[in-house]
């Protein structure tokens, strides 16, 4: 989308000022296209003493879906560490099967990002676990 818009408007996502809870509200008004129940901010079992919350739980489809947005303090390093610190906790969630990471990085923070999705998607216990980082190959 950020794409489309550069390339059609002039819009730079480096230099709009967006935050993650810009890129949360995009991928909601999309995910609500196509899912009749998107849950935001849905509250999670305490795992490691600790509560959170998810992005969007979509629960008849059993999906979590995970927003990230990488910036100068959270690279891929740290977006990999949060993911898989997200795929064990959301993994305690009997009602949930997959777990869907959607890493933003229109700096490019992300040096390899082919090694995040793999890195993340390969850290899954018993859930399903998908990453995308975009935009890529650009």
């Amino acid at each position: 989308m950020a794409t489309y818009l550069a390339a059609n408007t002039g819009f730079d996502p480096t230099s709009a000022g967006l935050q993650t809870y810009d890129v949360q509200d995009l991928l909601h008004a999309v995910l609500t296209l196509h899912f009749d129940d998107v849950r935001p901010e849905e509250f999670t079992p305490s795992y490691a003493g600790n509560a959170s919350r998810v992005d969007f739980y979509l629960p008849r489809e059993r999906i979590i879906v995970e927003a990230k947005m990488t910036r100068n303090n959270l690279g891929q390093k740290e977006v990999a560490n949060e993911l898989v610190i997200d795929a064990a906790r959301y993994a305690q969630m009997p009602t949930v099967d997959t777990l869907i990471c959607v890493v933003y990085d229109p700096g490019r923070k992300c040096g390899n990002p082919k090694t995040l999705e793999n890195d993340v998607e390969a850290s899954a216990g018993r859930l399903k676990v998908r990453a995308v980082v975009c935009p890529q190959g650009l």
